[in-house]
């Protein structure tokens, strides 16, 4: 195998396992097929070397297709992917609640909204408040249910087919609904959210009607939790420049919040 600088032996990483370059491409793969993740600096700090010989050791990785680099580390090739149903997103529960509750704050007295899919959209149409004069879209049946037995709400589903993993409507029936709405406040969903890749999804039907979804609004506002951020899925949809506002939590750190803010999103509220 073809290798650089890298290559050159190294001292002992504390338990020993990372003397030569192999050995800590052996650890570094193992760390994030594991983990599905792996932090630069704290490998670096593991195997007794410097960040810069662990970023030329995750390029090298990369190009072997055994990882895919992020800011700060990688993650696995099998998580651009991978896609967990809803019913199934039970993690960060404590912390979803908080963004939804924060979410409630922008929720317009009239007008109309689009609630996208999601296991943080779902709680805030749990928590969605019944005294609004308010035209809701939705392109998940679950959501359209939680809303319905408000009376003052006229509740929309878009149509088009259903995905059973994340009970979405996508395709054709979908992307026409969009072509002729216009709401005032859209809460988004994402899968991935990067300061280098923007907003991204493991479906290209979701991607296409995330993507409408953008210009179907005149305020944007991306609901997430910290899990998702510093993550890079399939298809892209949308850059940061495209989101007025993302509600997440105090996972994420103020340094992070500021680079988002620095790569286009407009304003970051950790909830």
């Amino acid at each position: 195998m073809t290798t650089d600088a890298t290559s050159a032996r190294e001292p002992s990483g504390a338990s020993g396992r990372a003397q030569y370059a192999e050995e800590r491409h052996q650890v570094l793969v193992q760390t994030v097929r594991s983990q599905g993740r792996l932090d630069a600096g704290a490998m670096a700090e593991q195997l007794r070397v410097s960040t810069e010989t662990i970023r030329k050791d995750l390029l090298l990785l990369e190009r072997q297709g055994l990882l895919r680099r992020v800011h700060g580390g990688a993650i696995a090739i099998e998580d651009l992917a991978f896609e967990p149903a809803v019913s199934s997103r039970t993690s960060n529960e404590a912390e979803k609640r908080r963004i939804a509750q924060a979410a409630l704050a922008e929720i317009p007295r009239e007008g109309a909204v689009f609630i996208d899919a999601g296991s943080t959209t779902t709680m805030l149409a749990e928590l969605f408040p019944a005294d609004r004069e308010l035209t809701v879209f939705t392109n998940t049946l679950t959501i359209a249910l939680a809303l319905v037995s408000r009376p003052r709400l006229s509740v929309h589903t878009l149509g088009g087919r259903v995905r059973a993993r994340t009970f979405a409507e996508v395709d054709n029936w979908a992307v026409r609904a969009l072509s002729e709405i216009r709401v005032d406040v859209a809460f988004l969903g994402t899968n991935a959210i990067s300061s280098e890749r923007g907003l991204s999804t493991p479906d290209e039907s979701e991607a296409t009607v995330k993507r409408l979804m953008l210009s179907a609004a005149r305020r944007r506002i991306l609901l997430a939790d910290s899990t998702k951020h510093d993550r890079t899925s399939l298809f892209k949809y949308g850059n940061l420049s495209d989101i007025d506002l993302l509600i997440t939590d105090d996972g994420l750190s103020q340094p992070d919040a500021r680079r988002l803010e620095a790569a286009g999103l407009k304003q970051v509220i950790r909830a």
